[in-house]
């Protein structure tokens, strides 16, 4: 029988609402599992119980440790239960980072663990049973919600659930940078762009600290002139700046004319991949001591991104 150890941190998955309507964390561990049906032995760490929002890029290296022990230990897989509003950087963090062959899978829910249609069951079942499968070794991290697998690069949270690129787990892409620490890697900000906005925000950033940017840019690649003038400044200080866009789903093919100026002032394009994942990958990037260039030339581009299955 596989080994697979249920890491929690807390989120949807793990809520209920209370008197004054408002949802927060109280299941355990051994309250979300009590009810699985697998053929996995099952084993839970409850590591933290947190709205996903208050995640820090120290917890990101909590996961990563216990991710580390329990491979250490013998475990076959690990799920890690997490709230959906920062799934996205999580993942891909730990996928930047993580080069076992031990699969490691994450999973949430959209709606409640009290709701009468509460999701956060069949997405466990799912994981575990993933996570304990013996053909899924070497998948790496892999995200699964609505009944598909979720590679984390290109992964996105909406409205409606969450798009990105869905894998099978022989024709796994991995996206690694090396062992890195989170919290020790440099600081990253993003700056959203606006009709009229100027470079206080860019300018603050790089006062702040920040070594790197995500320009959230308009359109194909777009910004304002004030926007961009703070760009070059940045780029003069050393400051590595990525250009995204605001646009759902939008490439960022700077074929305008600001567009082409953030280029021709030091900045590096990030074809499709959306404004948080930018931020993670850039962090992972110059921690590792890696080109930003080279490095969103390579994962930049997410082909193939669409919603997920739903149930």
């Amino acid at each position: 029988m596989s080994r697979v150890v249920v890491i929690t941190t807390g989120g949807t998955i793990a809520t209920s609402t209370g008197a004054d309507g408002v949802a927060r964390p109280t299941q355990t561990g051994d309250d979300l599992t009590a009810g699985l049906r697998t053929d996995v032995d099952v084993e839970v760490v409850d590591l933290m119980a947190v709205d996903s929002s208050q995640l820090t890029p120290s917890d990101w290296d909590r996961m990563s440790a216990a991710v580390a022990s329990a491979a250490q230990a013998g475990a076959d897989g690990v799920v890690i239960t997490h709230g959906t509003d920062t799934m996205e950087e999580t993942a891909l963090w730990l996928e930047l980072t993580y080069g076992g062959d031990m699969p490691v899978v994450l999973t949430g829910a959209m709606r409640s663990a009290d709701a009468e249609d509460a999701d956060g069951p069949a997405n466990l079942h799912d994981a575990v049973t993933l996570a304990g499968n013996a053909h899924a070794r070497g998948i790496g991290v892999v995200v699964t919600l609505a009944g598909t697998i979720w590679q984390p690069l290109g992964l996105t949270k909406t409205g409606a659930g969450f798009v990105g690129v869905d894998v099978a787990p022989r024709e796994r892409r991995r996206v690694s940078l090396g062992e890195l620490s989170a919290g020790r890697a440099p600081r990253v900000d993003v700056v959203a762009t606006y009709a009229g906005g100027d470079a206080v925000a860019v300018d603050a950033c790089v006062a702040a600290g920040a070594e790197g940017i995500v320009l959230e840019s308009l359109g194909s690649g777009n910004a304002g002139a004030a926007v961009i003038d703070g760009v070059r400044r940045a780029c003069a200080a050393g400051v590595a700046v990525v250009i995204s866009t605001r646009v759902p789903g939008a490439r960022v093919t700077v074929g305008y004319g600001p567009g082409r100026l953030l280029v021709e002032a030091g900045a590096v394009v990030a074809s499709t991949l959306p404004p948080p994942q930018c931020r993670v990958l850039l962090m992972a990037a110059l921690a590792a001591g890696e080109p930003v260039g080279d490095v969103f030339a390579k994962w930049g581009d997410v082909p193939d991104v669409r919603p997920a299955t739903v149930r």
